[in-house]
């Protein structure tokens, strides 16, 4: 159900009944209530393109607007805005129809889209740390959302599992020699002490170097200790993912090594359109408008990222089919892309009915506003954060409610490991954000707990009610019913939006809507109440019911459990 559209089309067939150009038509929701539900603001810039005045423009508009069972009244307020209020009982049937589907009445797009959304991307030489944890968030919920909506969502995980430093660490693996698969358990460590070897001893440095020589040369060799090391690597990425609860796999993963025979044919063609120019020595594209060159190939004929991100691009056009890809990387990279994407264009790799979007998000910080990091100064590493979720979750929990050891480990790091995903997904990806643990874990505000806290009071009114809700009648005669019927038929419109911009916070911002007007009408319409009529009761169970399943399906598309109490 998309009111929007709904309201859009009436105001549209209206706008054609009175003979009024009016080009496209937006409809946004009213500000506050008592300008209606919905308003429509056109009358304005349609009086100044057509010389007439804007109050006029909206009698017309509303005198030839269709007859409709949408609409209970309409009103033109101020120089012109037209005032849409929806009809109780039109809200109530939709409720009705939407509350017992499984997709809660969200429709698939009638066309699906192959979209690839590459993101996490972690350097195999590391273990993955805190500034993964906004790309691996984002770009999960993002996948997840796109596929609910019916594209076919191709995830990629570019590792960075090639170059120089790799070279480094195969050498200091084999000279660890028999037994050396103990020392990669700590990966932060073990790439610590290779770089002390380079950096202290010549000939170790000497010997790296001829080892990425020879990586790269095919030596059967070196290849396979690279590949021990690369798997050992992935194994810590593997059991940060099941904790954090995404859905990236090793089948998911399009290293950045896959690419590497065919740089060489990406440096041949762009040469051959007679895009490459050269500048000292290396080989580069100049993009209009911006005023360094992009380089291709280095005058020493090593690659960068650039060769291998237009040739990751080519590979996901031409062989995935895809029409959309979001690369889900920090804002650092903006300009990186913007010239990646160009010439993209420019090569005719990416047409222009493929969607190449840099879907970047700000810092990390703590709360005096500097980059997170350890007391020591270092980096924070992911596992080590999430494990800190789940501590500090169980305390909190423990201090409300006795539960089981094996019930409140589970509950722990479902309310810790969901903590940390809302905090993230509820603010504009696009800014740095403050990462505070009483606010993650607090029952005020927008958080994870306040939406899982109310998703277990409803399931408690009906483990109270000894049975699940069943289709019945809605009635909408008290204000908080109303205003809830019309948020939870709101959720596809949501989703849309969220999915078009790449925006998962306009789901955590409709979601906290959604729970606070279920708390106003659970403390002024009871439910289970004696002297509550058995028809309004009904009703009312329906609308809980729509609403706890809008929590969740709302919040497992962000990545997100519920709980059944808490």
């Amino acid at each position: 159900m998309q009111i929007k559209t709904e309201l859009e089309r009436l105001i549209r067939q209206a706008c054609e009944n009175s003979g009024i150009d009016a080009g496209e038509i937006r409809v946004a929701e009213a500000t506050k209530a008592e300008f209606g539900d919905y308003q429509f603001n056109g009358a304005m810039p349609l009086a100044k393109k057509l010389g007439q005045n804007p109050r006029q423009i909206a009698t017309r508009i509303v005198e030839a607007l269709p007859e409709n069972e949408i609409l209970e009244r309409v009103e033109i307020a101020g120089p012109g805005f037209v005032n849409l209020h929806l009809s109780p009982g039109w809200i109530a049937r939709q409720v009705e129809a939407c509350a017992f589907d499984p997709r809660l009445g969200v429709g698939t797009r009638s066309e699906p889209r192959r979209v690839v959304v590459d993101y996490s991307s972690p350097n195999m030489a590391k273990e993955m740390h805190v500034g993964h944890l906004r790309s691996t968030i984002i770009g999960d919920a993002l996948a997840n959302l796109l596929g609910f909506l019916g594209d076919e969502v191709i995830r990629q995980n570019h590792i960075g599992d090639w170059g120089t430093q790799f070279g480094m660490l195969i050498a200091y693996l084999e000279e660890l020699g028999e037994g050396a698969e103990g020392s990669l358990q700590d990966l932060e460590e073990f790439y610590k002490a290779a770089k002390k070897r380079f950096d202290e001893d010549e000939a170790f440095a000497h010997k790296a170097r001829e080892y990425v020589v020879k990586l790269q040369g095919g030596d059967v060799r070196c290849l396979h200790l690279w590949q021990d090391f690369i798997d050992k690597s992935l194994g810590h990425c593997e059991e940060v993912y099941s904790k954090l609860h995404v859905r990236l796999t090793r089948e998911d993963v399009r290293a950045e090594s896959s690419y590497n025979d065919d740089l060489p044919a990406i440096v041949a063609d762009l040469e051959a359109k007679g895009l490459l120019q050269t500048s000292e020595g290396a080989k580069v594209v100049f993009v209009p408008g911006e005023e360094t060159p992009l380089i291709i190939q280095k005058s020493d004929g090593g690659y960068l990222y650039a060769t291998t991100d237009l040739a990751a691009i080519r590979f996901r056009v031409s062989q995935l089919g895809a029409k959309r890809i979001s690369y889900v990387v920090d804002a650092r990279q903006a300009g990186h892309f913007r010239q990646v994407f160009a010439v993209a264009r420019m090569a005719g790799y990416a047409p222009e009915d493929v969607r190449l979007e840099h879907v970047s998000f700000g810092m990390m910080l703590d709360k005096n506003g500097r980059p997170f990091k350890t007391r020591e100064g270092g980096t924070v590493k992911l596992i080590e954060l999430l494990e800190e979720a789940t501590r500090r979750a169980r305390k909190a929990i423990t201090q409300k409610e006795a539960y089981g050891p094996e019930e409140l480990e589970k509950i722990a790091e479902i309310v810790g490991i969901g903590a940390v995903k809302y905090a993230d997904l509820s603010i504009n990806r696009e800014s740095n954000y403050i990462f505070d643990w009483d606010r993650m874990l607090s029952l005020e505000g927008n958080t994870s707990l306040y939406q899982q806290y109310a998703y277990a009071r409803i399931r408690s009114i009906f483990r109270k009610h000894g049975s699940e809700a069943e289709p019945a009648p809605v009635i909408l005669e008290e204000e908080p019913e109303r205003r809830l019927g019309l948020k939870l038929l709101q959720l596809e419109e949501v989703l849309q939006a969220a999915a078009q911009d790449a925006m998962p916070h306009y789901i955590t911002s409709y979601l906290y809507d959604l729970a606070t007007l279920f708390m106003k009408f659970y403390e002024r319409c009871p439910i289970l109440r004696s002297d509550v009529p058995e028809e309004r009761r009904r009703s009312r169970l329906v609308l809980a019911h729509a609403t706890a399943a809008t929590l969740r399906l709302a919040l497992e598309i962000l990545g997100i459990k519920v709980l059944e109490r808490l």
